[in-house]
């Protein structure tokens, strides 16, 4: 993946700021797989599928890491806390200058991701048939 592209999506102090916060990953259970590849390629994977409103099957390959491993890693996040933990983190407020909404939209992306769906009712709007927001930053890479 294009560093450029990399560093837009997660820039070195939101980095520095999730790092410590993401749990380890060792080798799966069942054995085999591939090497496991570094968090930061994973996470701005992650990030790129939040904001874009893209669906995790259509994670475009430049990201070179697969749908269902960008899809477990966020679901392993989630149920560990790490959104939760870095909203808080947010609030005891580190130094991110310029990038403090961006980290805001992605932990925002990522809990309103994991939230249950509602039902819509015949008749009445429901928040299931708002459209999502959408970022313009990570626009140079569309959805596959």
């Amino acid at each position: 993946m294009g560093k450029k592209l990399a560093r837009r999506l997660v820039p070195d102090p939101f980095w520095d700021l999730v790092s410590p916060l993401t749990p380890r990953f060792g080798p799966r259970p069942q054995g085999g797989g591939t090497v496991p590849l570094e968090e930061r390629t994973v996470f701005t994977a992650v990030v790129f599928v939040l904001t874009s409103g893209c669906a995790w099957h259509r994670l475009p390959s430049v990201f070179e890491v697969s749908p269902a491993t960008a899809h477990r890693r966020f679901s392993a996040w989630t149920e560990s806390g790490l959104w939760m933990r870095l909203r808080q983190a947010l609030r005891e407020g580190p130094e991110l200058g310029n990038e403090g909404t961006w980290v805001t939209a992605v932990v925002d992306a990522a809990v309103s991701r994991n939230a249950p769906t509602p039902v819509d009712r015949p008749g009445e709007p429901g928040e299931a048939a708002v459209i999502a927001r959408r970022s313009t930053r990570p626009g140079e890479v569309p959805c596959a």
